[in-house]
């Protein structure tokens, strides 16, 4: 049983900070938030690390948003769509693509440098896009350059307080109504943090598996505190594995853009051989997860532990004035982008899933919003598209900012709530041992290619670290790891329910999808188990 709060508490005996609105998180759907909500009123950003290191901070590619003028918003809702696979909200998708591109004109206002050919802004196409519509800065350091421009703006705002180094712990409910939250101090010490309204903008859960491209913050806390607060979480099935991160001896799984093939790059395998073609039309721009499990077919073939992404047939010129990022990383490791083939696999990218939202970022419960990685607002369903979640971002931070404007203010009164959990000593095994176990768990039976047995075998290895709740937990890396735990049985769960394959959710004994019986979403809640709804996609 996981239990509603990770720490004993009475919050009479804490000190209380009192703030209009909580934003958790740095990426960009934290600092934008905060800007939006500064304007009239106060905001206090809690990060665990730093301003700059979120996932945002990594994200190469750009940001999808119609600027051209061959382009459209229907085009791009119809990319959109097809991606995810039957389970996007048709409503959410239309608020992306038509709210988008002010998303972007208010990103270059505040001061993003996006670039430039000819005096126009240049675009480039990503796999399943059927047009030139993704913003890019400094070639292939777009996610850089956004949080660079938005954190220079939020250190000169008066009414935003950033706090560092600091770690929110739970969420504190009442009635189905969030009051604020326990954050942990860079000391040890505690406090309340009271607000107005709370805006989960943690990101993702990269850090769920083994082999990903997110940093180390991405470990899935804001969509386990929500579920411990009550809040509905839907679709945790679907992880978006990257099909090209770098797979190199002693490199990180550095993240080779899908922007490499959508400028030309191919995919061949340990013996040369090109094979998207037995696997989509598309050939390499085909959707992610059929290409990155194409990947691992032909890993599996060949015996080989990666393939070989091949851009050397485009000039060196382009190669390093499009991706100076990737081609100096590279490079780092004795791999030159324009006359070596680099070896690539599948690493986990991006969680599709996470807390429900509205049309507004409002969660199921009241005053606590979500935006960004840890959403689950409808727009990606089964299968993000391409480049389309910083511009989500965007879009559903202004919104939310909207709705807070409209709650009415609560009373500042004392709250006389606590919990107590029948607690022991601190955890026995050392978290880092138990972290590295759960990773190889999550890739090797609830990865890229799942089937009852594998899930099954997940859930009663990872239901024998349960006991962990019982423990007194004082340490950031163990109530990340609390977190991780939460998350990756959500994901199990939701896997082992939908006898399907769907997007980036892929069954081995129902490798087909199931539109009659299965073009729903798995929702979880706290106190309820799993829940079912059937898509509004059109």
């Amino acid at each position: 049983m996981i239990p509603q709060y990770l720490i004993d508490f009475d919050l009479q005996d804490l000190p209380v900070v009192e703030t209009d609105v909580i934003v958790v998180g740095s990426g960009i759907a934290g600092l934008y938030t905060a800007i939006e909500g500064s304007t009239d009123r106060k905001v206090l950003l809690i990060t665990k690390k730093t301003l700059l290191e979120s996932n945002t901070r990594y994200a190469q590619g750009g940001i999808a948003a119609v600027t051209a003028e061959d382009d459209s918003p229907a085009y791009h809702r119809q990319d959109t769509l097809l991606a995810g696979a039957g389970l996007c909200s048709s409503t959410a998708v239309d608020v992306l693509v038509n709210e988008g591109p002010a998303g972007v004109q208010e990103l270059i206002r505040l001061g993003t440098m996006f670039d430039v050919e000819d005096g126009v802004l240049a675009l480039t196409k990503e796999g399943a896009h059927s047009h030139r519509r993704i913003l890019h800065a400094n070639g292939d350091a777009t996610g850089y350059e956004i949080v660079r421009a938005l954190s220079k703006q939020v250190e000169h705002l008066p009414n935003v307080t950033v706090w560092d180094d600091h770690f929110v712990i739970d969420l504190v409910t009442r009635e189905n109504e969030c009051l604020g939250a326990l954050v942990q101090m860079p000391d040890g010490s505690r406090v309340f943090v009271r607000g107005q309204a709370t805006v989960l903008c943690s990101g993702g859960a990269g850090q769920l598996y083994r082999y990903t491209t997110n940093p180390e913050v991405a470990t899935a806390d804001g969509v386990a505190m929500a579920y411990r607060a009550g809040a509905e979480i839907r679709d945790m099935e679907f992880i978006q594995f990257h099909p090209t991160a770098l797979s190199y001896p002693g490199a990180p799984r550095f993240l080779i853009s899908e922007a490499v093939r959508g400028e030309g790059a191919y995919l061949r395998n340990i013996k040369g051989e090109r094979f998207m073609d037995r696997y989509h039309e598309l050939l390499e721009l085909a959707p992610r997860d059929i290409v990155a499990r194409a990947i691992v077919s032909e890993m599996e073939e060949t015996g080989s532990t990666f393939v070989y992404l091949d851009i050397t047939h485009e000039s060196p010129e382009m190669v390093k004035h499009r991706f100076p990022t990737i081609y100096e990383t590279c490079m780092r490791y004795g791999l030159d982008l324009t006359t070596d083939w680099i070896p690539v696999s599948p690493a986990a990218h991006y969680m599709m899933g996470g807390v429900k939202t509205g049309l507004h970022g409002e969660s199921s419960i009241s005053r606590l919003f979500a935006c960004g990685e840890v959403s689950s607002t409808g727009v990606h369903g089964a299968n993000r598209l391409a480049s389309n979640s910083l511009s989500e971002a965007l879009v559903y931070g202004r919104r939310i900012v909207d709705q807070i404007r409209q709650l009415p203010e609560t009373p500042a009164e004392p709250v006389p709530l606590s919990f107590s959990w029948q607690r022991k000593e601190a955890p026995s095994q050392a978290i880092v041992e138990r972290r590295l176990k759960l990773q190889k768990v999550m890739v090797r039976y609830a990865g890229l290619r799942r089937s009852k047995d594998t899930l099954l075998r997940a859930i009663d290895d990872l239901n024998r670290q349960l006991p962990l709740f019982q423990s007194e937990l004082t340490k950031r890396e163990e109530y990340e790891f609390a977190n991780m735990l939460t998350s990756s049985l959500l994901v199990i769960q939701s896997a082992l329910r939908r006898e399907e394959s769907r997007g980036a959710h892929y069954r081995e004994d129902f490798p087909q999808r199931d539109n009659e019986g299965w073009r729903k979403h798995i929702v979880h809640v706290w106190d309820q188990g799993m829940t079912e709804e059937f898509s509004d996609d059109v």
